[in-house]
Parts: C-alpha cells; sequence; structure tokens
C-alpha cells in the first residue's frame, strides 16, 4: 500500500497520519477527518472489524485506501515494531492523533482493585510512553511534525469516582509536555487536546443517564484536528480545548 496518489489533492496531501484508537469515537472521526483532507491514513486500534469498516468509509470519501493495524496498545513489543514498520514503509509520520484511552471503573480511589488500576495505567499512560518512545524518529523525520494528545478537564477539575482516568491523564499531559520541552529545538509541536463531553461510548459508560443527542457528536471535532495538524504552533505545547475552538474559531491555549 502506498502514499495517496499525489492527484488527489487537499491540505494534508503526501502527509502521513497515524492515528489511535481509530475503531470509533474521536479517534474514528480524525482518522476520516484527515483522509478526506488528503492525507495517508495509519489507521490503529484493537478492533478488527471497527478497522475494516473504517477503511470501507476512507475508500468511499477518498478512492485512496488506509492503512490498518490491529493492534492493542498495551502490548509494547508491537508498539516498538509499529514505528520500525513504518519507518520502513513511510519513512516518516508527519501527523499523530493519539486518541487510545479507557475510562476505567467509576468508583472511590480505595475501592479500585489493582487489577483494575493496572490496566487504566496501562492504557493511558505507559501505552503514551511507548508510543513517544517508538515515533519521535518518524516525528523528526517530518518538516513539521505535529503530536496531538487527546486530554480531559478532569486533569484540572478532578470528581468523585473519576480517579483512574483522570490522574492516568494527568500523568500523560506531564509527559508531553516533558517530551515536548525536550524536542524545543526541532519542529516538532505537542498538543494536548480536550474535547469536552462528547457522544462517545466512553462518556456513555460515565454518564449512562445522559442524553447522548444533547452532546456533539466525534465528527463535530474532525475539521479541528485538520486545522491543528496544519496549524503554525509556537511553544513546544499548545493546550486547545474544542469548545473554544467551536465559540470563536481559536486555536490559542485553553
Amino acid at each position: 500500500m502506498s502514499v495517496q496518489d499525489s492527484s488527489i489533492k487537499g491540505p494534508l496531501s503526501d502527509k502521513i497520519a497515524l492515528v489511535t484508537g481509530a475503531s470509533r469515537g474521536i479517534g474514528r472521526a480524525a482518522a476520516l477527518a484527515l483522509a478526506r483532507a488528503g492525507a495517508q491514513v495509519i489507521a490503529v486500534a484493537r478492533t478488527e472489524g471497527g478497522l475494516t469498516d473504517l477503511d470501507d468509509e476512507i475508500r468511499a470519501a477518498t478512492g485512496q485506501p488506509a492503512t490498518l493495524v490491529p493492534l492493542d496498545m498495551v502490548d509494547g513489543d508491537a508498539v516498538d515494531q509499529l514505528g520500525l514498520a513504518l519507518h520502513q514503509r513511510f519513512g516518516r509520520v508527519d501527523i499523530m492523533v493519539h486518541a487510545a484511552a479507557i475510562l476505567g471503573p467509576m468508583t472511590p480511589v480505595s475501592h479500585l482493585e489493582p487489577k483494575h488500576w493496572d490496566r487504566v495505567v496501562a492504557v493511558n499512560l505507559t501505552a503514551t510512553y511507548r508510543l513517544i518512545r517508538t515515533t519521535e524518529p518518524l516525528l523528526r523525520a517530518s518538516e513539521a511534525g505535529r503530536a496531538i494528545f487527546l486530554t480531559t478537564g478532569r486533569v484540572a477539575r478532578p470528581k468523585a469516582f473519576w480517579g483512574p482516568y483522570g490522574i492516568t491523564k494527568a500523568g500523560m499531559e506531564h509527559m508531553v509536555r516533558t517530551w515536548a520541552d525536550e524536542l524545543e529545538q526541532t519542529p516538532i509541536r505537542a498538543v494536548l487536546l480536550d474535547p469536552g463531553v462528547m457522544r462517545t461510548k466512553m462518556r456513555a459508560e460515565a454518564m449512562p443517564g445522559e442524553d447522548p443527542m444533547s452532546i456533539p457528536d466525534p465528527s463535530e471535532i474532525g475539521p479541528m484536528i485538520v486545522e491543528l495538524a496544519q496549524a503554525d504552533l509556537g511553544p513546544p505545547t499548545a493546550n486547545v480545548a474544542f469548545a473554544r475552538w467551536k465559540a470563536d474559531g481559536t486555536l490559542a491555549s485553553a
């Protein structure tokens, strides 16, 4: 499978975009939006059926296939191999959207079972470290690498029973900021994107009584991600919020 045909033009033509958690929710919306903007999408998710459905939709919209990678992000060796495979096939990654995450149990911290804690840490925190480790050389090979990480308002506003999710996302934010500061002299820029409340499976798990039609569909964030992939970002790390972008169109730090 080769880089997308250069005759198909878009703002992200000839760009290589890696998206994790691409089989559903915000990851899926990001993959579709990036593909429609002309990027060659590498879609990573655990669910092979979801990836196949995504590929069908991308083909229907663009006439071009995605590169599908069925992979569990907690498998560190597989994440390492992903970086090697992408280097051999594409030589670089221009855009990375890390949307893979889990909510974990909605329970008091003192009631949380160690096995559940370990799983949330593995998916939300350790997998991010492994992803950064394997993709940094690929992002360095880009003229202006953009790494977009999905975060949450729970980092700044902790709330009862949201502990595992908020704690691991706070750790992820610290990791991303540290990493980006280390790369300040490179063209790579990191983005911490807070999507806010969105109509995702994770949101339904957290708030089962909520009317899903009262909150934004993930497809609404797609154009913002395409814009971020092209933005001239100054500081090593940018904090942006979908709600602010939707309200006034700014990508300024939230």
